[in-house]
């Protein structure tokens, strides 16, 4: 599929996206959107991508959503069509949509976050798996500045990383987090030079993407239930994605060779 707002390249089993409006700093305009939800939608059902890499085009990351066509006051221009009723029923909108299609995509994503990341683009990073950055990456609520409250996942993702106290310190004061402080935080989990940024998401990718690919994804799935259950339903929750990985049973037995014959394994997801 063709994407005008996006980029989408296959290299082995890695799925790179790059956010492609760098004249924006990528802001998220509604095409954009649609474009990320379709290419989500595509790596879901294609089994040769095992993990994925989003990084942003030009020097930023994501500025956010696109507020470029909004009047003075900040309110949005009355849309001129009627909206469907399944739009006027939509409790999640559409930036709910997007981070929700993120976080519930079973294939781990490593953000490549290589400048700036505010509002409902600091709102995607979180939604990855693993975030990587460099000295140019920079990181802001911006929501209240906006006369907004955290929409787009924020204020559930960004307590659950950081804690709540710090969360709210960076939401209500709505200040940058420069690479050095967000690295101390958890915003990144690795700071790498610039340079490199892209070469060190690839690498991360590759780890991952040698193992098993039904595992990967159980033990993704099995990790995020995981955070919202007691222990007791946790350990039957494990127990049952512990079947996913059996029924991989060329992968299980590969799994059992490589350990006995002393050799780098290779799976192949069935």
């Amino acid at each position: 599929m063709a994407y005008e707002n996006l980029l989408f390249d296959k290299q082995d089993h890695i799925g790179l996206i790059t956010l492609n409006r760098p004249e924006q700093l990528n802001a998220l305009s509604r095409a954009l959107h649609e474009e990320t939800l379709a290419v989500l939608d595509e790596i879901q059902r294609d089994d040769d991508v095992r993990t994925v890499v989003l990084t942003g085009a030009g020097r930023g990351f994501c500025s956010g959503a696109d507020v470029s066509n909004r009047a003075a006051d900040g309110s949005v221009p009355l849309r001129t069509e009627v909206p469907s009723q399944t739009e006027m029923l939509d409790e999640f909108h559409w930036v709910g949509d997007q981070a929700r299609a993120f976080h519930g995509l079973d294939k781990p994503i490593v953000a490549a976050v290589n400048g700036v990341s505010v509002g409902a683009g600091m709102s995607l990073a979180l939604a990855c798996d693993l975030r990587i950055g460099s000295e140019r990456s920079r990181f802001r609520t911006i929501f209240l500045e906006r006369n907004l409250s955290p929409d787009s996942g924020l204020s559930w993702f960004l307590p659950r990383i950081v804690g709540y106290s710090r969360a709210m310190d960076l939401i209500l004061t709505s200040r940058d987090v420069g690479a050095d402080e967000a690295y101390r935080l958890g915003l990144l989990d690795r700071l790498v030079p610039h340079e490199r940024l892209m070469e060190e998401a690839f690498a991360v990718a590759y780890q991952i993407m040698r193992w098993p690919p039904v595992a990967v994804r159980a033990a993704k799935r099995v990790t995020q239930q995981n955070m919202h259950l007691r222990l007791d339903d946790a350990l039957r929750n494990e127990t049952a994605h512990l079947g996913y990985g059996r029924k991989a049973t060329n992968d299980a037995i590969e799994a059992r060779s490589a350990f006995v014959d002393k050799r780098p394994p290779h799976f192949t997801g069935t």
